[in-house]
């Protein structure tokens, strides 16, 4: 990576990182204090995956994200309190409060959603691409997904497709090194999940998910391809999860991970730029932002029960 690059995205990207192990903090936080009801999945951590993948996106390209999605959806330029509102089940959440955590959406930012189900999102993806590639409308689509994904059968599927199709995707496998309690070791024959794509015929790359310049790089390669026409490609960047598979899960899951767990994403990118006193900066803004958002989000009504059956499909 450039020094040119640095200097054009790092402090926004040390911007968008702070913003997230905020963010999450507050969540673990309102969890522990019996505030948050549910369960939720934080991705501290993990955000130069983020930060490095949706930088190098255009405002036409659409994502879809996971049960861990928060720091993909801040990323995009979702707000934090309308985020903070989704999750607390406020009416001024993105989705009006019905979402909460595992199923924010905001279609005008490119994010059409956040997913439950373990690869939901991956088909989705190759749904949105194929939209794209129909209407000529130049954009990509960007599945993110874990290493538990990627041995569902949907994982398989919708990659031999997209390559037939040549569809402008990007599959992003963040590897952090767990599905949930189960090391990937123990689930995931071969040399890894990048490997994989070489059954389909499309470039497979593995990258350190706590590098953004890194990730970065790679995703622009990616991204470039598909956009285009050169067809999909597959990330696989391999990072770390600081906190347990869901947030209360000491409680029954025990000790599982083995330390030490990896470099702290932040503290690499703070060193890489060199700038005295922008990181203390950058803390006190971020702090301040999604404390702020925190307190409208709280302050924020409850959704009127009469709306309960909008918005419903099925």
């Amino acid at each position: 990576m450039s020094d040119s690059v640095l200097e054009q995205h790092g402090p926004e990207w040390l911007r968008v990182m702070l913003r997230i192990r905020f963010f999450e903090g507050s969540l673990a936080d309102l969890f522990e204090r019996g505030q948050l009801v549910g369960v939720v999945h934080l991705s501290i951590g993990q955000e130069a995956v983020a930060a490095g993948i949706c930088s190098a996106l255009e405002p036409g390209d659409q994502i879809t994200t996971t049960h861990r999605g928060h720091h993909h959806m801040l990323a995009r330029g979702l707000e934090p309190e309308p985020m903070l509102a989704e999750i607390l089940g406020k009416a001024t959440g993105y989705c009006r409060g019905k979402g909460g955590s595992m199923h924010v959406a905001c279609f005008e930012r490119g994010v059409t959603g956040a997913n439950g189900i373990v690869g939901g999102g991956i088909p989705m993806a190759l749904g949105l691409a194929l939209a794209a590639q129909e209407l000529g409308s130049g954009g990509i689509a960007v599945a993110f997904f874990g290493d538990g994904a990627s041995s569902q059968g949907t994982f398989h599927e919708t990659l031999n497709l997209a390559a037939l199709w040549r569809a402008p995707a990007v599959f992003v496998c963040e590897n952090n090194r767990y599905g949930e309690f189960t090391p990937t070791e123990r689930a995931i024959a071969g040399p890894g999940v990048a490997a994989r794509a070489a059954g389909y015929g499309i470039p497979g790359v593995a990258v350190d998910g706590h590098d953004v310049q890194a990730v970065h790089a790679a995703a622009l390669e990616a991204v470039e391809r598909a956009r285009a026409g050169g067809g999909p490609s597959l990330l696989e960047c391999v990072t770390t999860r600081v906190r347990g598979h869901h947030e209360g899960e000491e409680n029954y899951a025990g000790t599982y991970r083995e330390a030490p767990l990896g470099p702290d994403p932040i503290d690499l990118l703070d060193a890489a730029l060199g700038q005295p006193g922008l990181r203390a900066r950058l803390e006190a803004e971020e702090r301040e932002l999604v404390a702020r958002a925190l307190a409208a989000a709280q302050a924020a009504p409850d959704p009127d029960p009469a709306t309960a059956l909008e918005d419903v499909f099925a």
